[in-house]
Parts: C-alpha cells; structure tokens; sequence
C-alpha cells in the first residue's frame, strides 16, 4: 500500500479539510457496535426458525460451535489488522502475505459477495415499507433506501460509524428486551399461548428431547439434524468479519480491535444462544414453523400483540444497516484492490476531501443498483442462483483468511513484517512472540477451522436448496482465476 494511506496527523472530524487520505475517523464505540451489529441481522430475526426446524433444542449447540469457529475466524484476521491496519483487509493481506492471484481472488469475492448480499437486502426492504404503507411499489422503496445510504457513506467514515452505532443499538435493545420478556413469563411463571408451562426442562421434555432429529437423519422433507442444521448457523455469522475492514480507518486498532474481537464470543453467547434459549424454553420448539418469526411469537407469549409491527421496525434497520455496512466494506476493498497496482482500475483508489474511495461507493451502488432490478425481473431466477453465490463466497472467504494468517506467520518469522509494525527488526520466534494479539494455538487452529469449513461444505451438498452453492462456489472460483490471468496478460 502506498505510503499516502496514513493521515499525517489525527482528525476528531470528516469535516476539517485535509489532503485525500483514509481518515482515522472510527472510536472505539463505533468498532464495537459495528462487530455487534455484524452478528445480529435478519439471519437471527427470521433465520433462526429454519434451524430450529432442522436440530430443535440442540441449535444451541450448533450456534456454540459455528461460533467459536467464526470466533478463531476473526481472531487470525484480527491478528494481521493490529499488526498491519489497512483497508481493504483480506485483499492486502492476501497480496501482501500470499500471492497477487490470492489478493485478486479474496478482494473480488468479498465484493461480489457483499454486491449479492445487498441486492436482496435491497430486494426485500419493499415487503417491510408495505407492512405500514402497501400502495408504495416495492422498487420505489429500495431506489429510496439505496440513494439515502449511498449518500450517508459519501459524507465520511465517521458518519458511516454513526449510523451503524444507531442501526446496532436498535437490534441490540430488541434482542435484550425479548431476552428480559422472556425471562419475566418463565420466572413468574406466566400463561402462554401454548398452554405449556414455560421452564427451560421444556428443552428436554418437548418433541422429542434436546436431540429430537439426532446428529443427522432423513426425512420425507430432507436431511434434518444438528449436523444440517450448521450449514444454516454458519450463514447467521456472515459480516462478523467486518472488523478487519474497519482497521484502516479506526483511531487506536492495537486497542480497539482486540477488544471487539474478544467480545465477539459473549456476543453469539447472549444473542444466539441466549436469546434462542430463552424462546425454546417459552414457545415449544415444535410449534415455530417458520409462518412467523419466533421473536414475533415470544413477544405475543409476553403480551405484547403489536410484536409484528415492532419487529418489523428492527428488521427495516437491520436491512438498512446491511446495506450500509456492505457499500462501506465494498468501497474500502475496491480501494485496495486499485492500490495493489492492476488488480482494480486505478480510478478506484481515488479519495476525496473527506477520506472517502467516492469512486468506489457510487460504482458499488451502480453494481447493487443493477443486480436489484434483476431481483424485481427475474425473482426467482436471482433468490435461487445469484444468492447461492453468496452463501458459499462467505466460505471461501472465511477459508482465504485461515491460509493467508498462516502465510503472514511465515512472512513475520522470516523477518518480513511491515516496517511501520512494532515486529519490524525482529525475526524467528522472537517476531512470532511479538505479535500481540496472537491467533490461540496458531500452529493447529487454522487446520481446525479449515476442517470443520470443509465439513460445512460437504453438508451443503446433503441439501438441494444448498447444493447449488457448492456447485456455484466451483464456477465462480474458476471465473476469477480466469479473471486475473486475463488482467495480468493485459499488462
């Protein structure tokens, strides 16, 4: 990266007009509740039915051990941003540790996943407008939402904190208020809507026990099971490692990111575990069948029957905040990409007064603004296949960032590490001991991680709906191989 990519002093502000560099703009409240916000979405709001379907009570081991996988996930990108902060992450630290091919590769699928991830998020914002105002065409709604956020990410990086601060509080405070609810109706021992008592023995006592579909079995609808139902948590943990993104731009990385990395695991402990706990132990697991959603269900069990009008509020801003935090992600590594010389045209890595890759938030909205009309032309076309592509992205993306954490240890124990880094003039062990925020068990976890990775794809390929990913994940990872030997033999 270019030496440019510093800010020669500190900014409290995006308004202060300085040379174009990426501004330091991003506080540690901000980094915080952007990690948290990445973890709560429409995947635990609605998803979350889907994999309670599949396992029953013991979803919640599930969602322990895809945690602690995305966990170590985060924890090795975490590791290479407090050592090396910049933007664009996983693509330069791919190229900078691996190889230029691997930088291309990692840069262009986040990117073309978080453009796919978008589009639907854009795609379905319409249906949650037309809850309180259904003569609005859904397309008028997702124009005004893409406009409105594609602007916010124009006025600075602190400004996009801002809203992402206020786009988590919110699904935070409905999560910890269905939590509390919850709670309220077992301790006081409260009617339900079921008629069954709520109690937390209701995990092992209703529909067949903690285990009611094993590790893996075969229905007339499917494979079910705790097994199958990973595929589904792992989706549920997609923009956690939005973190690394953000290194470049916030003010004090070697402090901040450790600590929202760290957090993570109480994270997924409280608003996974926690919150679906709660929900198994007041509406039978057996009777959440998807038609709503179980925090729709959990809320009427406490009494409040507007819970599908306050939910629907939560799921607006979570749409919003994905689509905010994409154009921010799909900007910053457009950037990147540009500044690694031909892997991205060079008018991408341009910045304005403010700090910001101008070039790359309006060609990300161009790209998304597109994609969306093909949602709303071909529905079924683009909810079956494009997306496919996006759910197996994240995979490759999640297993990019086990190889490249293993290449940067072999670049910092060979006495590669970045100039500006505290391990610069170090090498051996004595670089590795340097490090400091070490990955756990560096010399084993990434094999782990990328075993179990492996295991989730294979899972995939037991369901139909997910097959296709797979299948997808092949041709996509053979376009951008053919991609950047096209663009290197332009050069």
């Amino acid at each position: 990266m270019s030496t440019t990519d510093a800010p020669k002093k500190p900014r409290e502000t995006d308004d202060v007009p300085v040379p174009a560099t990426l501004r330091k703009s991003l506080k540690n409240r901000h980094i915080q509740l952007i990690a948290l916000g990445g973890a709560i979405g429409t995947g635990l709001f609605y998803g979350s039915s889907e994999s309670i379907a599949l396992a029953g009570p013991s979803i919640l081991l599930a969602y322990l051990i895809g945690g602690f996988a995305i966990f170590m996930i985060v924890r090795a990108l975490s590791e290479m941003s407090v050592e090396d902060p910049k933007a664009g992450a996983f693509s330069y630290y791919a190229t900078r540790y691996w190889s230029k091919r691997a930088g291309f590769i990692s840069g262009w699928n986040y990117w073309f996943n978080y453009i796919l991830v978008s589009m639907v998020e854009l795609a379905v914002v319409g249906s949650f407008v037309n809850y309180w105002f259904p003569a609005i065409p859904t397309w008028v709604s997702a124009a005004v939402f893409l406009v409105l956020i594609t602007a916010a990410n124009l006025l600075g990086v602190s400004k996009f904190g801002e809203f992402e601060f206020w786009f988590a509080i919110i699904k935070i405070v409905a999560v910890i208020a269905m939590i509390i609810g919850g709670l309220a109706v077992i301790i006081f021992a409260l009617p339900t809507a079921s008629g069954i008592k709520a109690s937390f023995a209701n995990w092992f006592t209703v529909g067949g026990g903690f285990f009611p579909n094993g590790l893996m079995g075969h229905t007339d609808n499917g494979w079910t099971g705790l097994l199958m139902a990973l595929v589904v948590v792992m989706f549920s943990f997609g923009g956690t490692e939005l973190i690394g993104i953000t290194a470049g731009e916030t003010e004090d990385p070697r402090t901040t990111i450790p600590r929202a990395t760290n957090d993570i695991i109480w994270r997924i402990l409280v608003f996974y575990i926690g919150a679906l706990g709660v929900i198994m132990a007041v509406v039978p697991w057996n009777t959440i069948d998807g038609k709503s959603s179980p925090f729709v269900q959990i809320f009427d069990s406490v009494g409040i029957h507007a819970a599908a009008g306050i939910l629907n509020f939560v799921c607006l801003t979570a749409v919003m905040s994905v689509y905010n935090s994409g154009l921010y992600a799909n900007s910053r590594m457009l950037y990147s990409l540009a500044k690694q010389g031909s892997n991205a045209p060079a008018y991408l890595g341009k910045l304005n007064s403010k700090g910001v890759p101008v070039a790359g938030v309006l060609t990300s909205a161009v790209i998304t603004a597109i994609a969306v009309v093909v949602v709303f032309v071909w529905p079924e076309f683009a909810f079956n296949y494009l997306m496919s592509i996006a759910t197996i992205a994240g995979i490759i993306n999640w297993t990019m960032i086990m190889f490249t954490e293993m290449k940067f240890r072999k670049v910092v124990e060979a006495g590669g590490a970045p100039e500006d880094s505290n391990l610069a003039g170090k090498s051996g062990q004595e670089a590795l001991d340097a490090i400091h925020f070490k990955l756990p068990f560096a010399k084993v976890t990434p094999w782990v991680v990328l075993v179990f990775l492996a295991l989730v794809v294979v899972l995939m390929c037991f369901s139909a709906s997910y097959r296709i990913a797979v299948i997808a994940g092949v041709i996509w990872l053979a376009i951008l191989f053919v991609a950047y030997q096209i663009t290197q033999a332009k050069k």
